[in-house]
């Protein structure tokens, strides 16, 4: 990847991406995190925000030599993706890194170990220097809106997001504010057609967390072959319209 010998931080790591994406050398995106990265049962059927990631790099893009793997499992929190690192990241030799976590980190009640926002800060801090010790780029998402009055124990969602943007901001890294973009389509609230149940986004859920993701690192396809980008576009105003 160019320039990897560059300071470290957002507006480096953007750049490094977009000379990356129209150079020569394939590149290794590895997408991690929980149930909602794992995309399985909430999209009914539908693509995964890591699968539409796959058709824009993959197939708009024409970047046939790159790989895009998913290695989140569902029901995980940061601990176990650091205590599982060689498998969910270090032995796909990462070009790009990207995390969505925290909906499990925050979980309180029976059968769960109380996870403190300082904690999982301090994780993910962990999670991006053994990224940027690698060489590869982090990428910071929020989880996105939760229905709070629905899922109880889930109640701390405003704590960790905000322990995500703390980290990304003060170790300089690309943020992907995913719960400021669905609080923005819930016009304040929960955007109700985009959600699966209180804290799985559906496939409409899906589209919006792959348009925020797409548009923060500038994955912007040809003309030509800009097929995905307004159809996922489409696809989360008409679930906004109909919810």
């Amino acid at each position: 990847m160019p320039n990897a010998d560059a300071p470290a931080s957002a507006a480096s790591d953007l750049s490094r991406i977009a000379a990356s994406l129209v150079g020569p050398d394939p590149l290794n995106w590895v997408i991690t995190g929980d149930s909602i990265t794992h995309g399985l049962v909430h999209t009914q059927g539908g693509r995964s925000y890591a699968e539409h990631l796959h058709e824009l790099i993959r197939g708009e893009l024409a970047r046939t030599r790159d790989a895009v793997i998913n290695t989140a499992i569902s029901g995980h929190r940061i601990t176990d993706i650091l205590d599982d690192w060689d498998r969910r990241v270090a032995s796909w030799q990462p070009d790009i890194v990207t995390l969505m976590i925290g909906t499990n980190d925050m979980a309180t009640g029976p059968g769960q170990v109380t996870v403190e926002p300082a904690a999982f800060a301090a994780s993910l801090r962990e999670f991006v220097s053994r990224v940027r010790a690698s060489g590869a780029v982090p990428v910071l998402q929020t989880p996105p809106s939760i229905d709070v009055a629905n899922a109880p124990g889930r109640e701390r969602i405003i704590e960790f997001a905000d322990a995500v943007r703390e980290v990304a901001a003060s170790e300089d890294v690309i943020l992907v504010d995913q719960h400021a973009r669905f609080t923005e389509l819930g016009n304040g609230g929960v955007p109700w057609g985009l959600m699966g149940d209180p804290f799985h986004p559906n496939a409409a859920g899906h589209a919006a967390l792959a348009l925020e993701l797409a548009n923060a690192l500038d994955i912007c396809p040809p003309h030509d072959r800009d097929r995905t980008l307004p159809l996922l576009e489409a696809q989360v105003a008409m679930a906004r319209l109909n919810a």
